[in-house]
Formats: C-alpha cells, sequence, structure tokens
C-alpha cells in the first residue's frame, strides 16, 4: 500500500516542495522515517501513532516507511506531522480522498490537536507558486495565511475534524478576512515627542534619520535623554508599504516570533536588545540558523544603548550588514541569508563616567580613561553610521518650561512626505530610502552647485572624513532637501548635514 502527500519544507527563507511518500508492507512492525530527517522529524512517528490512536483511528502493526523527498535535502522541525499522518490513512485504506491539489503542514500533539507551526507564511506563498490550490494550517497559523491570496486556506484543529473534511462528513470553513489581524504600535504606549522638553537639533537629527533611514549615532552624558529620545522614534517612523510588511512578517513567522491573530506587521519593528548579547544573537544562530535581532529589526530600528558595553565581536558583526542590507551566516548544516535592511540608532556616554567634555560637571576618568572607552567603538563601525549628534544636558529653565513641544503626529507628516518623494525616486530598483542608495545612485541624485561643493571640501579636509563619510554626508543633505521638498540640494541642506558629523572632531580628535 502506498500513498503520497504534498508538504513544504522550509531553510532559511527559502522554501521547496515535500512529497511525503509512505508506504505499507508485511513484515515485523518498523516505522522509519528518510529523506535527511532531524530528531524533531524522526520523533514524529511517536506524536503521528499517538495522535492516530486517541484520535479512534486504527494504527496499522505493519512494516512502515516514510520517504521525503527530494532526500537530498535536509528536514527539519515538526511540520511534517500532520501530512506523514494524511498520508497514512490513505494507504491504509481509513481515508479515501483526492488530495493532489493540497498541501499539508502542522505539529501533532499526542491527543490528535494540530499545533502551530514556524515559518506557515512563507509556505503558503510558495504553496501558491507551485500551483497548489488547497493549503491545510493548523489553526493559529491560519490568521499569517490568509494575507496570501490565490489559494484556498483551511484551518485545521484537531486529527479527527481534517479526516471528516476530507472524507466529505463535515467541512472546515475556509479561512476568511475574519481571521485577518494587523499589528500596529498600540498607541496608548507610544511615546510622544511632545514631552521632550528642549532638545531641538537631537530632534531634528532624528527627523532626518526616519525620513532617510539614516543610521545615527547619540553621544552625551548620563540623564541628557538619549534613550528616552530613541524610545519615540517608533512614533516618527513613516508608513509600511504593503511590500516591507510582508516581507517583515515572514521574517517574523519563521522565527516563531509573531503575535496570536496576527496576520500582517504594519508597524517597523523597533528592537532594543541588551548588550550582553552574543554575535549569534544578533546575526542570527542555532545549528540551523534561525533570524537574530538585525533581521528581527528588518525594515525597522535596532537600537544600540551603552554601545561600548557591547562585546567588540558582537559589535564587529554589524559592518557587513549595515553596508549589504542583509546577513549570510555559514553553519554546518548550510549557508543561510537572511535580510536586514535596518536603520541602527546607538546611544553611548563619552567616558565611563559620563562626564567628559560636560561644561559644568568634571569628569573623574583617569588620564586617557576617556579615548580608551571611545576607543571600544571601531573606527569602521562609526563610520558607518551616518549622522553622530551630541545630546546636551537639558537645563532648569528648559525642563520647567510649559510651552508644549511638536508632537510626533506632526513630525511624522513630514517624514512620511520625504520617504514618498524617495519611493517614487527610487521605483522598481530594491531600494527604499536615501540612507541606501548605491554609489552610483548618491552621484546621480545628490548633485552639488559650486558654492556647496566649496564648503564641502572645506569641511571634508577639517574634520579628516573618509570616502565614505563624504558619501553619507550627501545622501543626509539629499534627505533633507525632500524634508524641504526641494529638487536640488541647496547650500544649506549640505551646511546640516555637515553639521551631523561634527562630533568626529570634538570626541574622538579631542
Amino acid at each position: 500500500m502506498f500513498a503520497k502527500i504534498n508538504s513544504i519544507g522550509l531553510f532559511g527563507m527559502n522554501t521547496y516542495s515535500i512529497g511525503v511518500e509512505i508506504s505499507i508492507e508485511s513484515g515485523l512492525p518498523r516505522f522509519d522515517i528518510v529523506g535527511l530527517p532531524d530528531v524533531a522529524v524522526s520523533e514524529s512517528k511517536e506524536r503521528v501513532r499517538s495522535a492516530l490512536k486517541n484520535s479512534k483511528f486504527n494504527y496499522p502493526v505493519s512494516r512502515i516507511t516514510v520517504n521525503l523527498s527530494p532526500a537530498d535535502k535536509k528536514k527539519e522541525g515538526p511540520v511534517y506531522d500532520l501530512p506523514i499522518l494524511i498520508a497514512l490513512m490513505l494507504a491504509t485504506g481509513q481515508l479515501r480522498a483526492d488530495t493532489s491539489d493540497s498541501a499539508f503542514i502542522g505539529e501533532l500533539s499526542l491527543s490528535g490537536k494540530v499545533r502551530k507551526v514556524s515559518g506557515a507564511l512563507p509556505m503558503v506563498i510558495h504553496a501558491k507558486e507551485t500551483g497548489i490550490k488547497k493549503m491545510y494550517v493548523p489553526l493559529e497559523n491560519a490568521s499569517e495565511c490568509v494575507v496570501v491570496s490565490g489559494i484556498e486556506i483551511y484551518p485545521v484543529k484537531t486529527v479527527e475534524q481534517l479526516i471528516k473534511h476530507l472524507s466529505g462528513q463535515e467541512k472546515i470553513e475556509k479561512a476568511s478576512k475574519s481571521f485577518y489581524g494587523e499589528y500596529t504600535y498600540p498607541e496608548e504606549f507610544m511615546l510622544d515627542f511632545a514631552d521632550v522638553k528642549g532638545q531641538y537639533q537631537v530632534k531634528r537629527a532624528l527627523e532626518v534619520a526616519a525620513a532617510g533611514g539614516h543610521n545615527t549615532l547619540m553621544i552625551g552624558p548620563p540623564g541628557s535623554g538619549k534613550s528616552m529620545l530613541a524610545k519615540r522614534i517608533p512614533s516618527i517612523l513613516p508608513d509600511m508599504t504593503f511590500e516591507e510588511s510582508l516581507e517583515t512578517t515572514k521574517i517574523f513567522s519563521i522565527a516563531g516570533a509573531l503575535g496570536d491573530n496576527i496576520s500582517l506587521i504594519k508597524s517597523r519593528p523597533f528592537r532594543a536588545p541588551h548588550h550582553t548579547i552574543s554575535p549569534a544573537g544578533l546575526s542570527g544562530g542555532g545549528r540551523i540558523p534561525r533570524p537574530g535581532e538585525l533581521s528581527l529589526a528588518h525594515h525597522g530600528v535596532l537600537f544600540l544603548d551603552e554601545l561600548p558595553e557591547f562585546p567588540r565581536q558582537s559589535m564587529e558583526v554589524l559592518r557587513q550588514p549595515l553596508e549589504d542590507g542583509h546577513i549570510t551566516i555559514s553553519r554546518v548544516s548550510g549557508t543561510l541569508t537572511y535580510p536586514c535592511d535596518v536603520m541602527v540608532v546607538c546611544a553611548m556616554n563619552p567616558c565611563a563616567c559620563g562626564y567628559y567634555g560636560h561644561p559644568t560637571k568634571k569628569c573623574t576618568c583617569p588620564s586617557g580613561a576617556p579615548a580608551k572607552y571611545l576607543s571600544k567603538v571601531s573606527g569602521p563601525l562609526l563610520d558607518r553610521l551616518d549622522i553622530h549628534i551630541e545630546v546636551p544636558q537639558v537645563d532648569f529653565k528648559k525642563l520647567s518650561d510649559d510651552e508644549f513641544a511638536e508632537s510626533s503626529a506632526e513630525i511624522k507628516k513630514r517624514v512620511n512626505a520625504a520617504r514618498k518623494i524617495q519611493q517614487e525616486r527610487f521605483f522598481k530598483t530594491g531600494i527604499t530610502c536615501n540612507g541606501k542608495m548605491t554609489p552610483n545612485m548618491t552621484r546621480q541624485f545628490c548633485k552639488l552647485d559650486q558654492k556647496s561643493k566649496n564648503m564641502l571640501e572645506k569641511s571634508f579636509d577639517a574634520l579628516g572624513l573618509s570616502a565614505r563619510a563624504y558619501d553619507k554626508i550627501l545622501r543626509i543633505a539629499r534627505t533633507i532637501a525632500d524634508l524641504d521638498a526641494s529638487e536640488r540640494i541647496e547650500y544649506e541642506h549640505i551646511a546640516e548635514a555637515v553639521q551631523y558629523r561634527s562630533l568626529d572632531r570634538k570626541f574622538w580628535r579631542g
């Protein structure tokens, strides 16, 4: 007796079709799974056996062989439990149904309940692309799967329910828009820039950073408001496009981090890992690596507070992904690439005690200690941070001022308008914002008049900027011009952009 069921495999961001073949023969009772299964897949036989018995179906006392094809691809996770059980029911004649246009995914409990799996969204997308008409998924995965149109999604609670549906006894209702739920950052928890007293230059810098997707470093003494400002960045980030939302949701689905009843992530992620995080925690880790914090912040913000306290190796993990927009992880099991098009925001003190360069408080660090503290952040990493902004201490007069500052809603209007200009500029290029422009694009869209060139040349020599810093100043100026709805980069745009690199001289050069 033989049967075959369609399923989907997942390896990193890559999906592929899996054929679950089962053969039942006479002989001593035995259940073998072949086709490069991992431990979780090999254990499926125990879950399938118990789920069948507890769902009041017969388990064959025979020689059972399951092949997961293609046999040269490694299979991982409990996602094949459900297709193995359906194939077994077909092979034993307990179920008669045409499943040629259907695919199945799902983990089984011993009682016969179908449990949630990771990566259901990219699997359903692959199923649609390969011509599958019906997809049977765990009930808890249905909300993310209904995002994909053109394929019927059937949410399954239990094995018994699915068998009744396939045999025509009791139909399962297709998943509809009633399962659809968007995740947006709760407004009641959204912090507002209107609460920030003073710090006008810093708020302006963060507006420019949000509009153009520029990596930013804030440096200042303790209590100046660096973390407070960073936590308000989500309130001014530009709205996500559908394509950005879908790609971010896929990553969260693969990581198993998608919340219940969430179909699509509509708010840009804001990830703030602790400074004790390992390199693998940032980049992605595991025997078959899962997305790390870098990828979970895709199309959003990765906030690194107390930057010099991060292990040097963890900081250096950022260098290549900040340039390329993706991270490649190699393990014995294979090489995986995850997207990580992120805006990195960092905060740090100017020294260990925090008061180096402070106008009123004395630095208590030993001689040479501030330079040693700052040297924890490597030059190449610093060079990849577009905007460097000093966050000064706020004086009493500004703190006690009853005047309301500009709200996040007003700032976001300008940010959205500037980002819309960029999306039209880079239409169908794969680039989403000025901060990610290629060198060719920088030359094409960041042309300067002679007056601006002269000023930039003087600044370049005075600050000792690198070629990368030169390009970043041009991109920042392009964003400032977009915020002003200006087609050309004017002198004042370049002048403001240069100010965002002045910390090179004050702190790192004494």
